[in-house]
């Protein structure tokens, strides 16, 4: 066997020469492995990074909190990002134009968008450019007397005009293929709380009341209509009166079964709610004589029947109050005089009129006009 012999101090050190050789040969070969393999990590690196932008975090939400934006017709790629870029910290912008380019995503569609804390590039792209958006709620309540009115409120939560909804409102062939008119609109409509798409059409709007309409008026509450001779917009219309004379939800049922003693002796209403909404002044506090003489067919101190439609919106309790009135012989009611917020309900006129008269005294004392 041939040795190399080195000598440290006084110690002679014998290595077999076939291991120099071995150990020069593997060094040679680590000269060539070595940057393959650095160009393996460093490859594999770049994918993974790109991976981790593109797929799991891209964006990054400052406060770890999720945000929602509202993105506008013909909105830019770069309008948005500026509009992203207000709450969440971009790790790679070279990432997002990547996504933007392979997904072609030069506008995103108008739409609500509400972010997880944290998201890829591509997820991001993916919902902003096929419009996959997040619900909102949509609600109002019973204060909303008009279809003006109405059609302002809910155009204030979505990407609608008011005049869109108005004119839809207001149009007879419109509203009839829901069994509608006009003036009974606003029976498609129960104050609630919804959720909905932010960019819906008008007319997946009324399709949405629709549906919920449907859905309210099941057999059992049909045939409880029909039992007390009413149809849907007149029990509608029949509940916005009960709901204008007071907030006492107890007394509702009461008040809809001496209404509908009016109706089935073909009395006149004679509902104070009825004459202030004909006199279109609806912070009126006291009815005088010239508002019921006020010539509307919403007014029923001067037209048999109930009005032509609602005089306000009306909430799903209302509407079961008047389907499960409570019945009596009451054909009269006043406030009460102690103003307690309740009625004194009559049979006869002349207990109705006594207690009017305290009333009318009790308005004069306090000089409610």
């Amino acid at each position: 066997m041939q040795v190399c012999k080195f000598f440290l101090s006084s110690h002679e050190i014998c290595v077999p020469l076939q291991s120099i050789k071995n150990f020069v040969q593997v060094r040679r070969y680590l000269y060539i492995i070595l940057p393959i393999v650095c160009l393996l990590l460093g490859l594999f690196g770049w994918l993974a990074s790109r991976y981790y932008f593109s797929r799991v975090c891209n964006f990054r939400s400052m406060d770890g909190e999720m945000h929602g934006y509202y993105v506008y017709p013909g909105a830019s790629v770069d309008s948005v990002l500026a509009l992203v870029m207000a709450d969440y910290e971009v790790l790679s912008l070279s990432s997002f134009r990547s996504e933007c380019e392979r997904q072609q995503a030069k506008t995103f569609k108008e739409g609500y968008y509400r972010l997880p804390a944290q998201l890829g590039s591509r997820s991001l792209v993916y919902r902003m450019r096929t419009g996959a958006q997040t619900p909102v709620r949509l609600s109002f309540n019973r204060n909303i007397r008009t279809n003006q009115q109405l059609a302002s409120r809910l155009s204030k939560q979505l990407l609608l005009d008011s005049t869109a909804i108005v004119t839809k409102l207001e149009s007879s062939d419109y509203m009839a293929q829901y069994g509608l008119t006009p003036q009974t609109a606003l029976c498609l409509f129960l104050p609630n709380t919804y959720e909905v798409y932010w960019s819906m059409s008008v007319d997946a709007l009324f399709e949405r009341f629709h549906r919920e309409y449907t859905k309210f008026w099941s057999e059992e509450r049909l045939a409880k209509a029909k039992a007390i001779g009413l149809t849907p917009p007149e029990v509608y219309t029949l509940a916005s009166i009960v709901a204008s004379e007071t907030n006492r939800v107890d007394e509702h049922a009461t008040i809809a079964g001496l209404y509908i003693n009016r109706l089935r002796k073909g009395m006149l209403l004679q509902a104070c709610p009825t004459a202030v909404y004909a006199s279109g002044n609806f912070a009126l506090k006291r009815v005088l004589k010239k508002h019921i003489e006020f010539d509307s067919p919403y007014n029923t101190y001067k037209y048999l029947g109930l009005p032509p439609g609602p005089i306000r919106c009306v909430e799903a309790s209302v509407l079961d109050s008047v389907l499960n009135y409570k019945p009596s012989k009451y054909l009269y009611m006043c406030a009460n005089p102690d103003f307690s917020g309740t009625h004194v309900f009559s049979s006869t006129y002349a207990e109705h009129s006594a207690v009017a008269r305290r009333y009318q005294r009790a308005l004069n004392q306090r000089r409610i006009r």
